[in-house]
């Protein structure tokens, strides 16, 4: 018997109760700092020392921090689908909780690339990737072809390069799960619109979310409550 395909869609809130920050929430990272000079390609262009201290900050938190229970969770769906775990985080606590399958459509802290090595419409090669796993970056580090290293993560103003391979997996999906995403955020936030006509679109979080779809089924609870909730109803 063929398992049904499950596409779970996660953003900060999923990770939140981790004990890392959302970034549009109050209190959040753009609080505290202004996206356009740490994560945008303007930023890095101006002040790429500072862009790579913010990262470093990152990574160095993560080194610090564990999957909770919606990460395990998530990843138990797989004992009984095909999960495609589709993130808008760049920490690695989906890998680290045991989900196999883990598209990162916003890149990965733990790694960096040459700086010369864009994300474009044709993507770029994984073998220009470098896992740094929890250490700095600096001016001065380079990658093997001599240019400076940069973070793996799509900047804004970048494209996402990793958006078709969602979008696929999101249409062949039986069924979309949206985890601790603000649907604020595109073209990230539009995926659910890909969703198969037949297939239930749940989303789980808190605070209001704009609902545009009949088939959303709305579970107003942090991402662990919900997640059980929604073990729950499968």
């Amino acid at each position: 018997m063929t398992r049904k395909r499950i596409a779970v869609l996660t953003g900060a809130g999923v990770s939140a109760e981790s004990g890392l920050s959302t970034y549009r929430d109050n209190g959040g990272l753009w609080d505290n700092y202004d996206p356009m000079e740490v994560a945008s390609a303007e930023g890095w262009a101006h002040n790429p020392g500072l862009v790579l201290d913010f990262y470093n900050m990152q990574r160095e938190h993560l080194r610090s921090v564990q999957p909770n229970e919606a990460h395990r969770l998530i990843a138990q769906l797989e004992e009984r689908f095909t999960v495609d775990v589709i993130t808008q985080n760049v920490d690695n606590l989906h890998e680290r909780a045991g989900s196999t399958h883990v598209v990162h459509l916003h890149g990965e802290a733990t790694k960096v690339r040459p700086e010369n090595c864009y994300n474009d419409n044709d993507g770029f090669s994984e073998r220009q990737v470098f896992d740094v796993g929890y250490d700095a970056v600096h001016l001065g580090d380079k990658a093997p072809n001599g240019v400076q290293l940069r973070p793996h993560i799509v900047f804004f103003g970048e494209a996402v390069p990793k958006m078709e391979q969602a979008i696929e997996l999101v249409s062949q999906a039986d069924i979309v799960l949206i985890v601790g995403t603000s649907l604020q955020v595109y073209p990230a936030a539009g995926l659910y619109r890909y969703a198969s006509p037949g297939a239930p679109i749940y989303i789980i979080d808190p605070a209001d979310v704009p609902l545009w779809d009949k088939r959303i089924v709305h579970i107003r609870k942090v991402a662990t409550e919900g997640m059980k909730d929604f073990v729950q109803m499968l």
